[in-house]
């Protein structure tokens, strides 16, 4: 399995808070989501934030909390945002979204999210439920998001290429990253 890993192109402030946080929960199997969904009850109402790690893997924090934390200052192959609903007593994903302003990863890294929530036993939307268009423009520089397809710079209203370009970004065969880490011990 090949999937892109993007880099943190956010503020470096929040970077350096970050570095103390834990990293988030790893969600490997079906309960393991009950059980964090019990330890944090409110992202039943507002949803959390979550990685794929370098190795496939869901992590889950709670909503307000920063991708970079979740990550652990690691590269990822996702970021966004999850929803959550509970039918029986039994929790499912409801909701995904690719909008995290610190990663700002290309709408391509749904396959990376649907293969962690498949690896973990859960059922998941056929795609991301709200995806973001990150570009950087080419002349000002700057990080936008794209609205509505208008591919122009909020900044400088020059036209933005219809291609991600916000980071260089390099692919990651994640099998042979799982065979690192066996290699290397448990993180």
């Amino acid at each position: 399995m090949r999937f892109f890993a993007y880099p943190y192109v956010g503020p470096e402030e929040i970077r350096r808070r970050s570095i103390a946080a834990p990293p988030g929960a790893l969600i490997l199997s079906p309960p393991d989501l009950p059980s964090w969904l019990a330890d944090h009850p409110d992202a039943l109402v507002e949803g959390a934030t979550y990685v794929v790690d370098l190795r496939g893997r869901l992590r889950l924090a709670p909503r307000r909390s920063e991708h970079v934390a979740c990550a652990g200052g690691e590269e990822v192959l996702a970021a966004g945002e999850m929803g959550f609903v509970s039918q029986w007593r039994t929790p499912t994903v409801s909701a995904v979204s690719n909008l995290s302003t610190g990663y700002r990863p290309d709408v391509s890294c749904w396959d990376a999210v649907a293969e962690s929530l498949a690896r973990a036993g859960l059922s998941a939307p056929s795609g991301f439920t709200t995806s973001v268009h990150f570009r950087r423009c080419p002349a000002c520089g700057e990080s936008t998001l794209v609205k509505e397809q208008w591919f122009v710079c909020t900044f400088c209203d020059a036209d933005l290429p219809l291609e991600w370009n916000v980071s260089a970004r390099r692919e990651v065969d994640v099998v042979a990253e799982l065979d690192r880490a066996r290699r290397l011990g448990p993180a």
